[in-house]
């Protein structure tokens, strides 16, 4: 057994023992990860993989879910099947939120739009624009993508949007795309989209409510800010 083995620990600070003792809001981060990780290396424990794990993503969950197999597969401890198990346990957690937000299937506000759109766009590294199509009693009928792009922009078909509105008999949309680098201001680019967006969609009686951006921490809402 090595000098840093976790079986060597006080039973308390052992995370599966604390898990059972004090419940999972007991552990930090590192000490769930670990439990994922399960063994470490012969001279560093599971715990001191998980930290190093997280020292990748600066301490910072949401920072870890964006990591590919490659970057987890740097730390010394994690081969395949531990970095498969912990993007695994991430992409469970997003598709819980998900589920959560489809549940409050209905768009009233911009934190309803944000919700139910940011399980999908918090983690990715390139833009993705989406389209929540709404009936006329803003309930959701789809939630779709209509363009990848590279780091800081994404091609739009406003025919795509229209298109796929009048197949849903579509009241009422919200745009919807997020900025990886974090930056909340709109571009000139998003502020044209929109309009163009909007004035396609008047001339069939289909309204668009909003336009959401989503970053890792916030949006920005041009309804919100009278911009739309």
């Amino acid at each position: 057994m090595y000098k840093n083995s976790i079986k060597t620990w006080a039973v308390n600070d052992r995370p599966r023992e604390k898990f059972i003792q004090k419940g999972s809001e007991a552990l930090s981060d590192s000490e769930l990860l670990a439990i994922l990780i399960r063994s470490g290396t012969p001279d560093r424990s599971a715990l001191v993989v998980a930290q190093e794990v997280l020292s990748l993503a600066n301490d910072n969950l949401s920072l870890l879910a964006k990591l590919q197999l490659k970057d987890l597969l740097t730390v010394k401890g994690i081969g395949h099947t531990k970095a498969i198990t912990l993007m695994t346990a991430l992409e469970l957690g997003k598709r819980r939120r998900l589920s959560e937000a489809v549940d409050r299937s209905k768009i009233s506000s911009s934190k309803d739009a944000f919700d139910l759109m940011k399980p999908i766009l918090e983690d990715l590294t390139v833009e993705q624009f989406w389209t929540v199509y709404l009936n006329n009693s803003n309930k959701v009928l789809s939630q779709q993508k209509i363009s990848d792009g590279g780091m800081t922009a994404t091609i739009v078909d406003i025919r795509l949007i229209l298109k796929r509105a009048l197949e849903l008999n579509a009241t009422a949309l919200v745009l919807c795309h997020n900025h990886p680098s974090g930056a909340l201001k709109p571009s000139e680019a998003d502020v044209t989209l929109t309009e163009k967006v909007k004035k396609a969609a008047k001339l069939m009686d289909i309204q668009v409510l909003d336009h959401i951006i989503v970053t890792d921490q916030s949006d920005f809402s041009f309804a919100d800010q009278g911009r739309i």
